[in-house]
């Protein structure tokens, strides 16, 4: 998924940028408040982390702002302000979930998977769509109970896809969600993994589970009675 980090200090915005990455997500990153503002109305994030202490413009104005304009997005206050009247602010104000610092890494990530799967309505870790069963917490997938292993962008896509199953996904979605802007890609590369995640679940004779919507995009989705 695609996620923005909004935090001042370096060591901890590069960390957390790097740890979301290592863990599947694209990741844009900014110190700054007004950037932070301007990035998250220009793209369509699944989930913002967002500090509160910020210069310019404080993560509560953000926050604010983004919930005025009803932007669909997950929202994780990360800050070092834990007094209760605190919590209770952001909360109010429209976050989904609250991190006071010093945190732990693998906190951070299971509150963000957790955030993610709220952002596409769900509930259970274990996605399973005919012959495909997906572990978003483990990145663990198996295809008529086998396990198949994906690369990173793979498995990005296809757990994308899985969460918005049953709905068509334009190749813009799919290049907005799967590349930060840091990434190279080519035109065609969203065509190419399309094709790399069809060998791997519906190879062998196995049900077709990812269809192509001529002009519009793709869409994963139960195989046919």
């Amino acid at each position: 998924m695609r996620i923005l980090v909004v935090e001042d200090y370096a060591p901890l915005r590069v960390a957390v940028a790097e740890a979301l990455r290592e863990d599947g997500h694209s990741v844009d990153a900014s110190p700054h408040g007004a950037e932070g503002l301007h990035l998250a109305r220009v793209h369509d994030y699944d989930v913002l982390v967002l500090d509160l202490m910020l210069p310019g413009i404080d993560g509560l104005e953000i926050l604010r702002r983004v919930r005025a304009e009803e932007r669909p997005c997950r929202v994780l206050l990360v800050t070092a302000r834990d007094a209760v009247p605190d919590r209770v602010a952001g909360l109010d104000g429209g976050a989904d979930d609250y991190l006071t610092k010093p945190f732990a890494m693998d906190e951070l990530l299971a509150r963000v998977r957790a955030l993610m799967r709220r952002r596409y309505d769900q509930s259970q870790p274990v996605v399973t769509l005919g012959h495909l069963q997906v572990d978003t917490a483990r990145h663990a997938v198996t295809v008529d109970g086998e396990a198949v292993t994906f690369t990173a962008r793979e498995y990005a896509l296809l757990e994308y896809l899985l969460l918005r199953a049953g709905q068509v996904v334009t190749r813009t979605e799919i290049w907005e969600h799967l590349y930060d802007g840091q990434s190279e890609a080519t035109s065609n590369v969203v065509d190419v993994y399309v094709g790399y995640l069809r060998k791997k679940i519906e190879r062998d004779g196995r049900p077709r589970l990812l269809t192509t919507r001529r002009g519009e995009g793709y869409v994963l989705e139960h195989p046919a009675p």
